[in-house]
């Protein structure tokens, strides 16, 4: 099978939770892609030739062919589209409902919990950083957090809606910040963001961002 073009444009060091969602996206989907780096720490983002190629001049940006496009969750539903089920892997459910739902986690997600992004960094995810123990405001936050999934999963579900989707990729990325670090979680909890952390797409990605350091 003939594959377009693709290019993933990545923060240099690899710590974006939002590239991570398109990389394993790509990856579950199993369509060769390339990787380029943009360093965010020197402002290659805001220079004139990627502004050419990113609208928001922001990672991800995705190109196929000679079409780009910006936003994690954007271009997750575009490669569901562009590369449909059944002959591509699925990143959302088939059922309409379920479907629906998983995007509205993937929107809360990048919507909210401002406090635990700020304090509980992807460093801790990809290098191991420890931070201080969580604000008041940071730990309402995880409350609130804890309160959602917990909403969501029962004691030793593993998927969010019976089959994997990229929402519990990127639900397992806002739990890791806590599990990683320490904080505490419920176990249920725990055990869902660990399960989902031995994926194969996810544990490439932390291949490439363990060889950036």
């Amino acid at each position: 099978m003939n594959h377009p073009a693709i290019t993933l444009w990545s923060d240099a060091s690899f710590f974006s939770p939002y590239v991570m969602s398109v990389y394993v996206a790509l990856s579950e989907k199993g369509v060769p892609f390339t990787l380029q780096r943009i360093d965010l720490g020197r402002g290659e983002n805001l220079e004139t030739a990627y502004s050419k190629i990113s609208l928001t001049r922001r990672v991800p940006t995705l190109q196929v062919d000679d079409f780009f496009l910006s936003e994690s969750s954007a271009i997750d539903e575009y490669l569901e589209e562009r590369f449909p089920a059944p002959d591509f892997e699925r990143l959302y459910p088939a059922d309409r409902e379920k479907r629906a739902r998983a995007r509205e986690v993937q929107a809360w997600l990048r919507s909210d919990f401002m406090p635990i992004r700020s304090e509980r960094s992807t460093e801790v995810l990809f290098a191991g950083k420890k931070f201080a123990p969580l604000s008041a405001e940071a730990q309402r936050s995880a409350d609130k957090l804890i309160a959602g999934a917990g909403h969501l999963l029962s004691a030793g579900q593993q998927n969010l809606f019976g089959e994997w989707s990229i929402a519990d990729t990127d639900l397992a990325v806002m739990l890791n910040r806590l599990a990683l670090h320490g904080d505490e979680i419920p176990e249920k909890l725990r055990e869902y963001a660990w399960f989902q952390w031995q994926r194969a797409s996810v544990q490439l990605w932390l291949a490439e961002s363990g060889k950036s350091h």
